[in-house]
């Protein structure tokens, strides 16, 4: 298929790679800024733009893979005129029906993991999760995803509103642990790589047991002496504090559930 990409982002930067390689056609990069456009274009042997009326009309798909603010913007103006192109957007949130009364084929095409421009990921790997909305759409935007992936799943736009907050939980807010584990190691001056071998493990536990089984710690058994001592410790940092209170609270309440 002849693609163009909207956007040149993270999203963009690890799915180009995946399409070339399955021998899809990069017709063209947009991005709002031309020096963006210009380094995923360059890597693809293809035209860079920074203005919508520059995107070519002869694509077979154009993807879009930016932030989720600016979808409502774009998607009229780029699907005027493309009456026989296939739309997708790849966003976890965002409705399937953005793109009612301004294409005449379209879908969604939403792979669940985090990118980086700095760590190409192995898109293979990658669940894609896909909507459309009709059968020519459908079949589309399938081959396409099962041409990068050995993992594709169709999903309603309910279902993947919900698949997305899990995603949050899992990815986002499991991060932001990690910085708040690092902010407490500088304290006393340890540097946060001593946590990696804890946090592989973590990770390898949840591929054998599901994760209620695989949490450890004081706020399973809610050791209370550990939990106040160590809550004392985050004092001078309120917001800190209270994040560790209430996800103790709910690791133990979690645990106790149907024992």
């Amino acid at each position: 298929m002849r693609v163009v990409l909207i956007g040149a982002g993270r999203l963009a930067t690890n799915l180009a790679p995946a399409l070339a390689h399955s021998g899809h056609c990069i017709a063209q990069v947009y991005s709002r800024t031309m020096a963006s456009a210009s380094v995923l274009a360059e890597r693809h042997g293809c035209a860079a733009c920074n203005r919508l009326e520059q995107v070519v009309d002869d694509a077979d798909v154009y993807i879009l893979a930016v932030k989720d603010s600016v979808l409502p913007q774009l998607v009229p103006s780029l699907c005027q005129g493309r009456v026989g192109a296939l739309f997708l957007h790849t966003a976890g949130s965002m409705p399937l029906s953005l793109f009612e009364g301004h294409a005449r084929h379209y879908g969604v095409l939403y792979p669940m993991q985090t990118f980086s421009k700095e760590r190409i990921v192995d898109f293979s790997r990658i669940p894609v999760f896909v909507e459309a909305s009709d059968d020519v759409a459908l079949q589309q935007v399938t081959e396409l995803a099962c041409s990068v992936s050995g993992h594709v799943r169709q999903l309603s736009t309910e279902h993947r509103r919900y698949l997305h907050l899990a995603a949050v939980f899992a990815c986002n807010f499991a991060n932001h642990c990690y910085a708040l584990s690092a902010q407490v190691l500088e304290q006393c001056g340890l540097p946060f790589d001593v946590m990696l071998p804890l946090i592989d493990e973590t990770a390898a536990k949840v591929h054998g047991l599901s994760p209620r089984e695989a949490q450890t710690g004081p706020a399973v058994r809610y050791d209370e002496n550990v939990i106040q001592a160590q809550s004392q410790l985050l004092a001078g940092n309120p917001m800190m504090q209270r994040v560790y209170e209430l996800m103790s609270q709910s690791i133990h309440t979690n645990c106790s559930d149907n024992d």
